[in-house]
């Protein structure tokens, strides 16, 4: 867990911030269990069935509560209740395909991550005879102090370790199945004295689950990558966005004829007329601020677009990269009800960095 919370706060700062009820996801598993000593394996399995309630925190670090109820007496002798056992717990739980491999943007296909935490066991019934002879012969004095032999402790603090591998579907990533090994400690009671880590007071399980993750505030069912921008380069944007500006104020015609096509008369360009969209680099994402810009146009306006690109890169890429630009803006604007007239990439305008797209709006 202190591990968990180291990788949380490195990653925290490659995703955007989430709400309350963000990441939040709800699963059901079943299995099988046995007693990890003193007894064969694969012989008198215990059938359970669960549920598990959790929420990321960040791609490495969330927490989850999980009940399962084990249904088989074997190898105890029986209760006389349908359902034998029930153990909650809280667990931690750590990504760790996320931890090394760093988060891309979405879950991988395949997945491994680490649970770990401690809960509380209950066995139903009075019987002393339910855990069996052995039981009896070892804790009779234990139960004599307590007035009546055939009475014990049936509750226990637990503790649980397990490893998922998990296996994310769909398209969207929302649904995930897994098969989880686990081992589960009985610390204390069940007429045991102390509390203690002891192999021979634990149980194997290994059970398979599905869980579905509800979606997000921003209309995904994971965490999304935040657009992170050095001051270098906001400094530079702002020098380029001011640049051009000084030069559509001296002579608005001139300029904005190499960017879009020469506006029918009597059609006057002006500063006001342009919307400036600017994006990361590389990308092709609209960010909130870019949104917020374009939301300034209003719906039934025509527009022509043009998408631009900074000089790194190859002549292909930044052509493609223009265009794309281009078009996830007229996209963006067409939900809006604007129309699109022309969307254009025009590649590299210039030698410094200008990361746009020029919205003009007639």
């Amino acid at each position: 867990m202190a591990a968990g919370l180291v990788a949380a706060s490195m990653s925290a700062q490659t995703v955007n911030e989430s709400k309350t009820f963000d990441n939040i996801y709800i699963g059901i598993n079943g299995g099988v269990a046995t007693k990890t000593t003193g007894h064969a394996w694969l012989k008198d399995l215990n059938p359970n069935a669960g549920l598990r309630i959790g929420r990321y925190f960040t791609p490495v670090f969330g927490l989850a509560v999980e009940s399962n109820v084990y249904f088989s007496n074997k190898p105890w002798k029986s209760v006389g209740t349908t359902a034998r056992a029930l153990n909650t717990s809280l667990l931690g739980t750590v990504n760790l395909s996320n931890w090394f491999g760093g988060y891309k943007g979405e879950p991988r296909a395949f997945e491994v991550s680490a649970l770990y935490g401690f809960g509380w066991g209950h066995v139903f019934g009075h019987s002393g005879d339910y855990i069996g002879s052995n039981f009896k012969e070892t804790n009779q004095v234990a139960n004599t102090l307590a007035g009546d032999q055939n009475i014990v402790k049936s509750n226990s603090l637990t503790s649980k370790a397990a490893i998922d591998f998990a296996f994310n579907l769909g398209e969207k990533k929302a649904w995930q199945v897994y098969v989880e090994p686990a081992i589960i400690w009985g610390l204390n009671g069940f007429g045991y004295e102390g509390a203690e880590y002891n192999i021979n007071k634990s149980f194997v399980q290994l059970n398979a689950g599905v869980v579905y993750k509800f979606k997000n505030s921003n209309g995904t069912h994971n965490f999304t990558i935040a657009q992170l921008r050095d001051q270098a380069e906001i400094d530079a944007l702002n020098s380029t966005i001011n640049d051009l500006r000084n030069e559509l104020a001296k002579k608005p015609k001139e300029v904005v004829k190499e960017i879009v096509k020469e506006a029918p008369a009597p059609q006057q360009v002006k500063v006001e007329n342009l919307v400036f969209v600017t994006f990361a680099q590389g990308k092709s994402e609209l960010t909130k601020d870019a949104k917020k810009a374009l939301d300034g146009v209003a719906s039934g306006k025509h527009v022509q677009i043009v998408g631009t690109a900074s000089p790194e890169g190859s002549k292909e890429i930044n052509d493609k990269l223009s265009q794309a630009r281009a078009n996830v803006v007229a996209d963006y604007l067409k939900t809006k009800g604007v129309v699109v007239d022309e969307a254009t990439g025009k590649g590299v305008q210039g030698t410094t960095s200008n990361r746009l797209a020029v919205v003009y709006v007639k």
